[in-house]
């Protein structure tokens, strides 16, 4: 693949395609973290685990939301751990992955997303996600080119949905409204 024609999905999500059911990634959506040549880093953000944050992360003291899941991002490193938020005040050390979507860079935003009490206690929103999805060179474009991913911008509000397990569903109806064919026959010009 030349740079010419390369197009990095970064900030993007990729949604399972119904068809696809390796147990890894059926009915999910992936968040590209980053995307080259080189390959593909993601994080499947709607797959809560049965771990709790506070069972996780208790043994260095209290934590924020102790009693949300820890997500399963993905099957490799099952046991390293990402932090994906929206506190802009961490704008600094963080990464943003796409609008009002950050990931931690380090273990100082990570502490202070996870321990410190929350500024903005509506606003700030936070998921722990242990292990990430990854992609050889060529391998993301071959399962894109098979169909087994649609591919639609990342947004913030699903990132950290209080329902999880509704998100696929969501994303499907959102890409079936994109691609729905329109029909260039009226049948009545009263519908108009």
């Amino acid at each position: 693949m030349s740079d010419e024609s390369f197009h990095s999905l970064q900030g993007c999500f990729l949604v399972a395609g119904r068809h696809l059911r390796d147990p890894n990634f059926f009915r999910t959506v992936v968040l590209i973290l980053s995307h080259s040549e080189e390959g593909a880093m993601a994080l499947v953000i709607n797959r809560p685990s049965a771990m709790t944050i506070g069972n996780a992360l208790s043994q260095n003291g209290p934590v924020n939301d102790a009693d949300a899941p820890v997500f399963v991002g993905g099957p490799v490193e099952p046991t390293a751990l990402f932090i994906v938020h929206n506190c802009t005040k961490l704008a600094g050390d963080d990464r943003e992955i796409a609008p009002g979507i950050f990931l931690a860079g380090s273990d100082l935003s990570f502490e202070a997303v996870v321990r410190s009490p929350a500024k903005e206690p509506v606003q700030q929103r936070f998921r722990l996600l242990s292990g990430y999805a990854g992609w050889s060179p060529g391998q993301l474009e071959s399962e894109l080119a098979r169909g087994d991913w649609h591919i639609m911008k990342a947004d913030a509000g699903l990132v950290f949905e209080d329902d999880p397990y509704g998100v696929w569903e969501v994303c499907m109806r959102r890409i079936q409204r994109r691609t729905r064919p329109v029909s260039s026959v009226i049948k009545n010009p009263d519908w108009n």
